[in-house]
């Protein structure tokens, strides 16, 4: 039985575990290390937990370099820094040149909460979806990202983890008979009346969402986007053809993240209205993390009054 802990450890543990089974497995802090989990790996493996200090972009190149010489090198640092700081060498030095890198951006979006705004990445998704053959996973709880990390080491190709440091409000993905697929979304719960795509903290907003729908009378589908690069269009598809409307919902800029990608996909194959929860193409302020959820309009009410409005847009084209 999975027992509910910080995402960051959960990510600690996992590397403690697989460093000790393959040599290749290297980690690299950008002075975060004590923040993100990863400082017990110095004393296990000293000479494969390294640590830069702050200087990111030169974590993305010697990341690189290692992989170019067979290592599989996990980098870490926040969001913002593991994103728009190291674009440069994260397109160049690490996708372009095919290295097997894994970087990991901690507490994305609003989770930076008392970091502020400078810390708060609300364009990460947008700036490596853009990047050719960039994947990006976010887990939704520590449970999902133990069954995904074997998956992600497996895959040789470059992958960004949007990771929420903490432990998450809910617990989805420890039940025994869950097999989690990296390229497949999760259907956490079936409707007909409008779909809700989630990624990451608010996956547990939507699920939430659904249950006062199902109070009122709606039957919502829950979709649980943990993969937003390759987006698994045919369930996104499939889903929409039943329901006929959406709401995506992410801890991003409704511009460039999972909004844009559900739209990109349902444009080409199946127009259906849709309806965009997330931060509205703003900075945000200091605060808890609750707060800010409320704040800016990300909460479980708010994807409510966005899937009637769906579905009454819905209902006028028919």
């Amino acid at each position: 039985m999975y027992e509910s802990k910080e995402m960051r450890a959960v990510m600690a543990d996992w590397l403690k575990e697989k460093m000790a089974e393959d040599e290749k497995l290297v980690v690299i802090d950008a002075d975060l290390a004590r923040a993100n989990g990863t400082l017990g790996l110095r004393k296990e493996f000293p000479d494969r937990a390294l640590d830069v200090g702050i200087a990111e972009s030169n974590m993305a190149s010697v990341a690189a370099g290692l992989s170019s010489y067979g290592f599989k090198p996990f980098i870490f640092t926040f969001c913002p820094f593991a994103t728009r700081r190291i674009c440069d060498q994260v397109t160049i030095s690490i996708v372009y040149a095919k290295q097997n890198v894994k970087i990991v951006g901690t507490d994305p979006g609003i989770a930076a909460a008392f970091n502020g705004g400078t810390h708060m990445t609300l364009e990460d998704i947008g700036v490596m979806r853009s990047i050719p053959g960039m994947v990006i996973y976010e887990p939704a709880d520590g449970a999902q990202l133990a069954k995904a990390l074997p998956q992600i080491y497996n895959y040789d190709k470059p992958v960004y983890i949007r990771l929420f440091r903490k432990v998450p409000a809910k617990t989805y993905f420890d039940r025994d008979d869950y097999e989690f697929n990296l390229f497949q979304a999760d259907i956490m719960r079936e409707g007909k009346d409008v779909t809700l795509f989630a990624s990451g903290v608010e996956v547990k907003e939507a699920m939430d969402a659904a249950d006062i729908l199902a109070k009122e009378g709606f039957s919502a589908e829950v979709i649980n986007i943990h993969t937003i690069k390759p987006l698994d269009t045919l369930t996104v598809i499939t889903s929409v053809r039943k329901t006929g409307c959406a709401v995506s919902c992410e801890n991003h800029n409704i511009i460039g993240g999972l909004g844009s990608a559900v739209a990109q996909a349902l444009s080409q194959d199946y127009p259906v209205p849709l309806e965009y929860i997330g931060m509205k193409d703003c900075f945000s302020e200091v605060g808890k993390t609750d707060y800010l959820v409320k704040k800016y309009g990300m909460d479980a009410e708010s994807i409510v009054n966005a899937a009637k409005k769906s579905m009454r847009k819905k209902e006028r084209r028919s």
